[in-house]
């Protein structure tokens, strides 16, 4: 198989583990087979810092002309400036709506070497195993009006929550296939109590549940889904949500694992195009020193080869590396108890690739 694979390094320790995630793309060609043609491109503030634009036209259609996009992170503190017209996540958020990405797929699974790793009891975690799928174009992040002016009363801003029924039934008949692949329940999350939109989000949901009989359904209000992800996170299988409350549930479920450096995402559009990036960001008090965790990115590129390229067999390889690396008691700093061993950035790698190579 020949495959053309656009990479967004981006910012911090972007570069880094993006790669690690190149490495062990490329090991899996050798062993299986197939061919991997990488084009790098500007995204986030060194995109700024080089042509003042977060998302340049080359990279955008870079990211048209591929097969899929491997993304590391964007964003940090020297772009920050609340004050700033140009920002990092414009570019973000720019490609997830040109690219039409519009499902963002975050699995939340505990190895058990790294139970211990959660600051949650073993018994709450051990578990867990579920898919949290967000609306990623979508909701108040995109929604009109949105952004800040003086009036009598001084300094104001506004942002609008704004979904339609097409953008809420796709995605959850995302999250319905994808629950009949797993343990066939979905909860569906949103804050129908207080927002209109949620309302309309709850009834649409409920119409595409009609079509799904064979998946156990439930809604659950944001707020005591925050809670449950805590209290009882094994009971979820797939959790389905908008834009803004999947971004915050996503990264509070990724600490249940220990670290956001063991958690991959895809984020979708119609068809077999997608995205892959680690949850995490970018992380730039560590840049540059070696210690970053590139898991999330490796698994990202596992979650490429199974829903893009429908490699099944190389995702596995993949997957079952990791665990049995994990097994063996090797860390990164981000996973190591006090006073225990680690490995470099690039020495986790390594060990990925030897497992691809050797099957152990």
């Amino acid at each position: 198989m020949y495959a053309k694979i656009t990479l967004l390094p981006g910012d911090g320790i972007g570069p880094e583990v993006v790669a690690e995630g190149v490495k062990i793309l490329n090991a899996i060609g050798e062993k299986f087979s197939h061919e991997f043609e990488f084009t790098s491109a500007l995204a986030g503030g060194i995109a700024i810092d080089e042509t003042g634009n977060p998302l340049p036209d080359e990279s955008l259609e870079a990211c048209r002309q591929c097969d899929a996009v491997l993304l590391g992170a964007v964003g940090g503190p020297k772009w920050s400036d609340p004050k700033a017209n140009v920002r990092p996540e414009q570019g973000l958020l720019k490609l997830r709506k040109e690219l039409g990405l519009f499902a963002n797929i975050r699995p939340v699974k505990i190895y058990p070497a790294l139970v211990d790793a959660s600051t949650l009891k073993k018994e709450v975690v051990e578990q867990v195993d579920m898919v949290i799928v967000r609306e990623l174009t979508g909701g108040i992040y995109f929604g009109q009006p949105q952004g800040r002016r003086d009036n009598d009363q001084g300094r104001a801003a506004v942002d609008t929550m704004y979904y339609t029924e097409a953008e809420i039934g796709r995605l959850m008949r995302v999250s319905f296939d994808l629950a009949r692949q797993r343990r066939k329940k979905i909860t569906s999350v949103d804050k129908a109590n207080v927002l209109a939109s949620s309302r309309l989000w709850r009834e649409v949901a409920h119409e595409v549940a009609a079509e799904y009989p064979d998946v156990e359904y439930e809604d659950i209000l944001v707020d005591a889904c925050s809670m449950y992800l805590i209290r009882r996170p094994g009971d979820f299988d797939v959790i389905a949500t908008g834009n803004m409350f999947g971004d915050i549930l996503s990264d509070e479920a990724s600490m249940l694992a220990g670290s956001m450096g063991m958690l991959p995402s895809a984020s979708l559009a119609e068809g077999k195009f997608g995205l892959y990036e680690p949850i995490h960001g970018s992380a730039p008090d560590i840049a540059g020193l070696g210690v970053a965790n590139p898991l999330a990115t490796i698994l990202s590129a596992a979650m490429m080869l199974r829903i893009t390229f429908g490699l099944t067999q190389e995702a596995d390889v993949i997957e079952q590396a990791v665990e049995t690396i994990l097994a063996e008691g090797y860390r990164t700093a981000d996973l190591a108890i006090p006073g225990q061993d680690t490995v470099s950035t690039t020495q986790m790698g390594d060990l990925v690739v030897n497992f691809i190579k050797t099957g152990n």
